[in-house]
């Protein structure tokens, strides 16, 4: 693999600046009420995945849901999945907490802290059959490029976290970011892409068109998906 530390030695640059923003009173009301259900707070050890969930079915994790439209969906659709979300603002996560109270959703939990932090010291290994990244802070500035997620020593740190022949699923909106992603999945050979050396897939329904990239494809955004899955 990649490199030969432990993933709770890896020391990556945070990739977002904690900003509160602006919480409406639903969301507030959301936060107050809904987070004892559908909130995880994270103790000294390792999560305890099946009691959390109560079933060993298919688990997913989702890295920055923002408002959650994305994985509120999937776990409507597939019941049969678990999904695990973590979010850094609490707005977003107070936003899906109302839409998994409106849509009665059972197969969810949110964790609202960095999530560097929860991979390094309370996701154990092997215990993930998917994770997913969906547009993540693209830091456009040359300078700021360091601050960029989908780095070597973060995929390293998912390889860990993903059992065998699970899977990353990326997407962006910036061209040069999605080139840096492609380079860095596809040098590190714990993972292959699914479609291809140096290809990208097309999403045909894999994963849900949030407003956002709706309103990106109206201005002529494009968007570029990668999928690879996990070897030994």
């Amino acid at each position: 693999m990649l490199s030969l530390l432990k993933p709770n030695q890896i020391h990556l640059i945070p990739s977002f600046v904690r900003r509160e923003g602006r919480i409406t009173p639903a969301q507030k009301k959301a936060l107050e009420q809904l987070w004892p259900i559908y909130g995880l707070s994270l103790g000294a050890g390792y999560l305890d995945l099946t009691a959390i969930f109560s079933r060993q079915i298919p688990l997913i994790l989702e890295i920055g849901f923002g408002n959650g439209e994305s994985i509120a969906q999937q776990a409507y659709t597939t019941p049969e999945v678990n999904f695990l979300g973590i979010e850094v603002y609490r707005p977003g996560v107070g936003q899906l907490l109302a839409q998994l109270k409106a849509k009665e959703l059972k197969n969810v939990r949110l964790i609202n802290e960095d999530a560097l932090k929860v991979l390094q010291y309370h996701l154990p290994d092997q215990s993930l059959d998917g994770a997913q990244i969906f547009f993540p802070d693209p830091w456009p500035k040359k300078r700021h490029h360091k601050r960029r997620l989908i780095q070597l020593p973060f995929i390293d740190l998912l390889w860990h976290k993903i059992k065998p022949n699970g899977w990353i699923h990326l997407a962006t909106d910036w061209q040069d970011y999605a080139i840096q992603m492609m380079e860095a999945l596809s040098q590190y050979k714990g993972f292959y892409n699914i479609a291809g050396q140096g290809q990208f897939i097309q999403n045909l329904g894999q994963r849900p068109i949030t407003k956002f990239e709706h309103r990106g494809q109206r201005l002529g955004n494009l968007v570029w998906d990668l999928k690879f899955k996990r070897i030994d």
